[in-house]
């Protein structure tokens, strides 16, 4: 009888040791489970910022060229600038005693004549830009001439305006 009572409390043990260990296998497996869920999600977020590292370096490195391109752009200007502040300096050492304004000497209108050249200007002007044109443009500015130094010379700055007209009208005929 003690050999069965040895026997059957054997058995509960071991059934009951049984028991404890599935449940620990249970937890274990669910522990498992839960540490790969994680695992996962790690893995994904340490690939996104993989990619936004090598973004960002890259984006870092372009600013950095883009950087170092102005600062030599800046630094070869600003060599131009020195070298023409230079040959002004010596090339107009005389003028700087002198006073300058903003206004021009010579430009007041003395006669109606010299108003009508001014609109032909004016207008000629007003046609190239609104029409976006260079030629009108360069037109204008050889008409501004003629009729400045051409009435100095005691000529007809009209001749010479119509004639630079008929130029332009033939080279656009030409160019059409």
């Amino acid at each position: 009888e003690m050999l069965r009572q040895s026997l059957e409390d054997q058995k509960a043990q071991d059934s009951k040791d049984l028991g404890d260990e599935k449940a620990s296998k249970a937890a274990a497996e669910e522990g498992k489970a839960v540490a790969e869920g994680e695992l996962g999600v790690t893995a994904k977020t340490m690939s996104t910022s993989t990619d936004e590292l090598a973004s960002t370096q890259g984006a870092c490195m372009t600013t950095a060229a883009d950087h170092e391109a102005t600062t030599a752009a800046r630094t070869e200007e600003l060599k131009v600038i020195a070298e023409a502040k230079k040959i002004l300096t010596d090339t107009s050492a005389g003028a700087v005693s002198q006073t300058y304004a903003f206004i021009q000497v010579g430009a007041t209108l003395q006669s109606r004549a010299d108003l009508v050249r001014s609109e032909v200007v004016a207008m000629i002007r007003k046609l190239a830009k609104n029409h976006h044109s260079a030629a009108l443009s360069q037109l204008a500015s050889r008409v501004a001439a003629v009729t400045r130094y051409g009435a100095a010379n005691g000529e007809d700055p009209f001749e010479k305006v119509k004639g630079l007209i008929r130029d332009m009208i033939e080279k656009l005929q030409r160019e059409a």
